[in-house]
């Protein structure tokens, strides 16, 4: 009896797996009409297939904020940017006065606490960015940041002001060492 069974399982198998085979032979480029892209992969059938994301699907303000990523991570950086490297020790000077410079200049959109809650971010499109949740990325090394704190974000179509005529690229190292440090309570001035 149990030969029977498992030949029965073993001959509707075998129908499946050809049906599935007859099914891509029969209508070949199914999937690709279907989502408008190739597959590469004729054994899974079109219904299974779908775009998971891309620039037709992606909301604005989704593509303004991964622009400067892809830019960063395809394209790289400018020239000026690419060697950069602190000039700042990560000390609790340079880091508290990284502390009054983000709140004179960042924290009025990105929160003061880098969640970019402060009320002038919430009429913003795209959103500014979540810098505390950022600075944790493998994407935030220290060329990226200055490249973006100097640069701001008018090649992206975003509101963030470029900083390099307003402040020292020193200026600037201090901000990402504030930054780095987890946004300290800082002191006012």
């Amino acid at each position: 009896m149990r030969d029977g069974v498992r030949t029965t399982f073993s001959v509707i198998g075998t129908l499946v797996v050809l049906a599935l085979i007859v099914t891509a032979a029969c209508e070949p480029g199914a999937a690709s009409r279907k989502t408008g892209q190739p597959t590469g992969d004729m054994w899974q059938p079109h219904w299974l297939q779908r775009h998971m994301w891309g620039v037709p699907d992606a909301d604005p303000e989704m593509l303004a904020r991964m622009n400067r990523h892809y830019t960063f991570m395809h394209v790289g950086l400018p020239k000026e940017y690419i060697h950069a490297e602190s000039t700042i020790e990560p000390n609790d000077a340079n880091v508290a006065a990284g502390g009054v410079l983000y709140g004179n200049h960042c924290a009025r959109c990105h929160g003061t606490d880098g969640l970019g809650d402060d009320v002038a971010a919430q009429s913003l499109s795209p959103s500014p960015a979540l810098l505390q949740h950022m600075i944790e990325h493998p994407v935030a090394v220290d060329q990226y940041l200055l490249w973006t704190i100097s640069e701001g974000g008018k090649d992206f179509e975003t509101d963030m002001p470029a900083f390099k005529e307003t402040l020292t690229r020193e200026q600037i190292w201090k901000i990402i060492a504030y930054m780095r440090a987890g946004f300290p309570e800082r002191v006012k001035d």
